[in-house]
């Protein structure tokens, strides 16, 4: 028998979210999140799928990751679907960071634990989580290959020209210091799927994709490979985000350090988890933002001014990467708010008539799972809503590595 399942994990500091997909014809079997692990209030939420159960819950403490896998094990297990069937082809790790070193999904082994680990410093926060999903993953099933997809393995193709920051050359190889990219596997997909929505191969259209979430990042996609990305050294950098700043002038550090005698860790927590939407008008939520606006009051100017800074910031990367690709076939709204906020994409585009991108007013209204075009019949750069689908990426990648002809 063929092993053609997939079990595609993502670790955060305190949550593992997962997916069982069979990749025969790409469907999800079973889905779940474990979250708050380490505390005494940890959930487990498990939906499978396959037979068409409801979701069932469980709470308690859940120690650690170890913990939080076997607990997703035996919940699988209930289901005829446990990490001991010999269907099970392989298991996928999201990790953030690959550096400049992982250009594709690549099976772990301890060389390659050891560069993730290594790159820790450029990506504090979610490397040692994905190296405790691995680690923990490994121990449960020693025999079965572990595949790391990297967020930023897509933009590895930019030119030096895009991905080198103009600082000196030998401090920034020292120190790693250039443009990596983020949100990759979604990048990949969405591009891949607008040019599948428009008829034709990827290595033919030009797409500017938009993930548009808490985290947002924008990219310009040429013939299926990335020329540019928004997100840099740290997903910090470009578009204003749910909590972060994006692009500022580097001084304002200097000048919060120096003026306001704010210390390193004050300053990141600032720029990472008290900017973006949050700092400008106190919510991240664009739906919040959008009621406090439609409903007037004394909210509405700080929510107002909020979102005319979130779309002038969009609006302006658009044109960049207009012009860095020459020729645009499609713009792609993709992610929580790319995919469900109209609003922001009609404002987003609004103004670029003169560059063939507009939007049909009745197609942008609809909500829809599916992808669709939300441009006019005609139009000479097609509008699109594409749902990210970051599992089925990392499946597919996983199991493009490992699959045999057993």
């Amino acid at each position: 028998m063929t092993a053609t399942r997939v079990l595609v994990l993502n670790s955060g500091s305190s949550s593992l979210k997962y997916q069982l997909l069979d990749m025969r014809d790409s469907s999800r079997l079973a889905l779940g999140l474990v979250e708050r692990i380490g505390e005494e209030t940890s959930r487990l939420k498990h939906t499978p799928l396959a037979t068409g159960g409801e979701s069932r819950e469980r709470t308690g403490p859940i120690a650690d990751h170890e913990a939080a896998l076997q607990a997703v094990a035996e919940e699988l297990a209930k289901d005829q679907l446990g990490l001991d069937s010999p269907q099970l082809a392989a298991i996928g790790h999201r990790v953030v960071h690959g550096g400049k070193s992982f250009t594709e999904p690549t099976v772990v082994d301890d060389t390659v634990l050891a560069e993730i680990e290594r790159l820790i410093p450029v990506a504090p926060l979610h490397n040692p989580a994905n190296l405790t999903g691995i680690r923990t993953a490994q121990a449960l099933r020693p025999d079965l290959p572990q595949v790391a997809v990297f967020d930023t393995a897509f933009h590895t193709t930019m030119p030096e020209s895009a991905a080198r920051y103009a600082i000196d050359v030998k401090t920034a190889d020292e120190y790693r210091i250039r443009r990596y990219g983020f949100h990759g596997t979604s990048h990949a997909y969405v591009s891949r799927e607008t040019a599948r929505l428009l008829g034709r191969a990827p290595e033919d259209v030009n797409v500017i994709v938009l993930h548009l979430g808490n985290g947002a990042s924008a990219s310009a996609v040429q013939g299926g490979r990335c020329v540019d990305t928004s997100m840099g050294l740290t997903p910090l950098e470009g578009l204003v985000m749910g909590t972060r700043s994006g692009d500022l002038d580097p001084a304002v550090i200097f000048h919060l350090a120096r003026v306001g005698g704010m210390s390193t860790d004050e300053i990141d927590t600032l720029l990472n988890k008290k900017s973006g939407l949050t700092g400008l008008c106190g919510d991240n939520d664009m739906r919040e933002i959008r009621r406090r606006i439609d409903e007037g009051g004394a909210d509405a100017p700080a929510a107002r001014l909020a979102f005319d800074i979130y779309i002038h910031r969009l609006k302006k990367y658009i044109g960049a990467y207009y012009a860095v690709l020459g020729r645009v076939d499609a713009i792609a709204f993709t992610a929580g708010v790319g995919e469900n906020a109209a609003p922001v994409r009609e404002a987003a585009v609004a103004g670029l008539e003169g560059l063939g991108v507009t939007v049909d007013g009745a197609l942008n209204a609809v909500r829809s799972p599916e992808a669709r075009l939300i441009s006019p019949a005609g139009s000479r750069v097609a509008v699109a809503v594409v749902p990210t689908d970051e599992e089925l990426e990392i499946a597919t990648q996983t199991y493009a590595l490992v699959r045999t002809d057993g």
